[in-house]
């Protein structure tokens, strides 16, 4: 049967219902050659379920190792590790020939490569403002920072969206890797070389449903851009994982059939006498589909944009496939610095080996009860459990495990915002902080790092701003408390700033003469957004308001302009604290600023003789003013919510001093899979 043949159905049914419906290439794998027809080359909205969907996954090769190689200056052949405290977190290529791994004890990996370079991770400490590189450092008193990877990280995200046509949907999926929808733009292309394809035939009967005529034949060897999947797949080995458990990034022995070895560098070779990476002889039946040409066309794209990538010092590893989970594990096929084609007549033989429990969240508590229910270890042996028999042991939601068992993934590629809603700064601490001297040392450090982040998110968007200050603090295993307000408006974020408001949340949360033995701190910066557009500052709305202006407005819409200032999941309305700074009546005669509570309505005015004092100096009196004002509303509210859940609830939590603790009555029992990702 020719692979375009208008009888075969599209066996996709929904979210809701796993299909069972295969092709003759494989009884347990779907829509390895679905028909593809004029509708499908000519939509754009058809979603997960486009025939023609093109996915990838770009990750940066050892990342952290490659950031302080660039740092440094530090030759390409050199190896190098990155230490946090006494652990190896990153290990470029060079060293890992010499067999160090990030399991590797520093002192066993400097006897195996005894020209290891080490570099310790920057760190924060009390007193410095951004972090440095020491060459003593001690838990007890730093803290680490990853601003720098943080910074190349999106270094990195830029030359990819600039290199790229704006078709393509990026999302950003970890601070090394991210995601590439070309979906739209392969068919932009495809209609570009093929422009028949843009006509629907005269005479044919089923009209924009007619399948496409048959693709050219496409020569891989003649890219000269990628690796394409073998359909002959060896066991792939169990270790060498770069990413951690969970997920299966190893890299994977070379296959006999591998055809094609091409990476960044221009390299290749052909065995066997084949032509066809795939495995595939000249006399087999299979031909190109329309679906290999798409995928094609964003290997080229990918590899140029990876060219420009690497002119800025980094090598990246890249996998395409018809879908999110398929394109990150062929991504890790031949790394470092390649570029890997999973096409849908491989899926099978790739996925068949692959040992189940290095899937994403197929790790972990549900991947060993998964082994330990079937006695199984890979994608193969789980292949004969039926979805009845999965969803009988593991509940109803447990229909994506049969899926992803089949390659099916349905998630689509979201560009996430710009502008991060949260910024955090943690610090677990081996030595419990018992006083209240060592609390304000450590707020001091984490504060270092949020006027450090903020700032620099403030040169793309000068008027960010985070409407609360959270600090949050455990001890031991116990469940943590948090304490937040709202934080004002600066033009330029201080140390000293943030750590006199977190002084000021530690002391009504922690208390100074409390037995404390705290664990973990944590600061943060929440409900982070940017003014409206044609505002140049928060601090124009605290200048007075012009004479004419005041007349023209009625006294119903003073409170025009007003921006929340509590955080997401505050006690609080989404309106209910405002900055409600009046266009009329709320100046005094000399001109002084002014704030208005939206919520009590009540006005208060700074003292006249601030009126010559600098707008900065006025603008940080006023927030004072309207910090301790909000204290009483927020206080007011704890008790009233306090009444009211005493007069209708039965308390199942009590609060004693520090720690809180849930009665065994409150605690919902899980089902299904929620038992193997809830904490205990």
């Amino acid at each position: 049967m020719a692979p375009n043949s208008p009888t075969r159905l599209h066996p996709w049914k929904g979210k809701e219902k796993a299909t069972s419906t295969s092709t003759s290439l494989d009884p347990e794998f779907v829509d390895l050659d679905p028909v593809i027809t004029y509708r499908h080359i000519l939509s754009n909205n058809l979603g997960v379920k486009d025939p023609l969907r093109v996915i990838a996954l770009c990750d940066s090769d050892a990342f952290y190792a490659a950031c302080e190689m660039v740092r440094l200056g530090v030759d390409k052949e050199e190896p190098l590790v990155v230490l946090q405290w006494d652990l190896l977190i990153a290990v470029n290529y060079p060293a890992r020939k010499y067999g160090v791994s990030r399991l590797t004890k520093l002192k066993e990996a400097l006897q195996k490569c005894p020209g290891l370079k080490v570099v310790h991770v920057a760190t924060f400490k009390e007193g410095d403002s951004e972090p440095g590189y020491w060459e003593n450092v001690d838990t007890k008193t730093h803290k680490v920072s990853l601003d720098y990877y943080r910074r190349e990280s999106v270094k990195v995200a830029s030359v990819f969206k600039e290199s790229l046509p704006a078709s393509v949907e990026i999302e950003k999926a970890s601070i090394d890797e991210a995601f590439f929808d070309y979906t739209k733009t392969v068919k932009e292309i495809l209609l570009q070389r093929y422009p028949y394809l843009a006509q629907v035939p005269k005479d044919v009967l089923d009209g924009i449903d007619t399948p496409l005529p048959p693709p050219p034949r496409l020569k891989w060897t003649d890219l000269g851009v990628s690796h394409a999947i073998p359909l002959t797949i060896p066991a792939p080995k169990e270790e060498g994982s770069e990413k951690g458990d969970g997920e299966y990034n190893d890299e994977k022995p070379e296959s006999p059939e591998v055809i094609v070895e091409k990476n960044g560098e221009g390299s290749g070779a052909v065995e066997k006498g084949n032509e066809d990476p795939g495995g595939l002889n000249e006399d087999e039946e299979y031909t190109t589909t329309w679906h290999d040409i798409a995928m094609s066309i964003a290997a080229e794209l990918m590899d140029k944009a990876r060219a420009k990538v690497k002119e800025i010092g980094y090598t990246t590893s890249a996998g395409i496939a018809r879908n999110k989970f398929l394109a990150k594990l062929s991504a890790s096929y031949k790394k470092p610095n390649s570029q890997s084609i999973l096409r849908n007549r491989a899926i099978p033989s790739y996925l068949r080996p692959l040992p189940f429990q290095k899937i994403r969240f197929l790790g972990g508590k549900l991947g060993t009860a998964i082994a330990k229910e079937y006695d199984v270890s890979t994608v193969g042996d789980l292949l004969a459990i039926s979805l009845e028999e999965i969803q009988r042991k593991f509940g109803e939601n447990s229909i994506w495990v049969y899926e992803v068992l089949r390659g099916i993934d349905r998630s689509e590629v979201k560009e996430k915002p710009s502008v991060n809603k949260s910024m955090l700064a943690a610090k677990n601490l081996s030595k419990p902080i018992t006083n209240a001297a060592e609390g304000h040392h450590w707020i001091r450090v984490l504060a270092a790092e949020l006027a450090l982040r903020l700032n620099e998110a403030r040169e793309a968007n000068p008027n960010l701003w985070p409407r609360s200050l959270v600090l949050h603090a455990r001890r031991g295993y116990e469940a943590g408390r948090s304490k937040q307000a709202p934080f004002p408006f600066v033009r330029k974020v201080s140390v000293d700033i943030i750590a006199s408001a977190g002084d000021r949340l530690w002391r009504e949360l922690v208390g100074s003469n409390t037995v404390m033995h705290v664990s973990t701190v944590s600061l943060a910066f929440t409900g982070i957004e940017v003014a409206e557009q044609g505002q140049k500052s928060i601090e124009g709305f605290l200048k007075p308001a012009s004479a004419d202006f005041s007349k023209k407005r009625p006294r119903d819409k003073e409170r025009s302009v007003s921006i929340d200032l509590e955080a997401e999941h505050s006690g609080f309305g989404k309106s209910d604290i405002t900055l409600g700074i009046s266009k009329q009546n709320h100046q005094s005669s000399s001109n002084v600023p002014s704030w208005t509570c939206a919520r009590c309505g009540k006005t208060f005015h700074l003292p006249e003789d601030l009126s010559s004092l600098d707008s900065d100096i006025q603008q940080e009196a006023l927030s004072s003013i309207q910090l301790e004002h909000q204290d009483f509303h927020f206080a007011e509210d704890l008790s009233k919510e306090s009444d009211d859940h005493v007069s209708s609830v039965k308390p199942t939590t009590k609060k004693v001093g520090f720690k809180s603790r849930t009665t065994k009555k409150s605690r919902k029992e899980t089902h299904g899979l929620d038992k193997y990702f809830t904490k205990k």
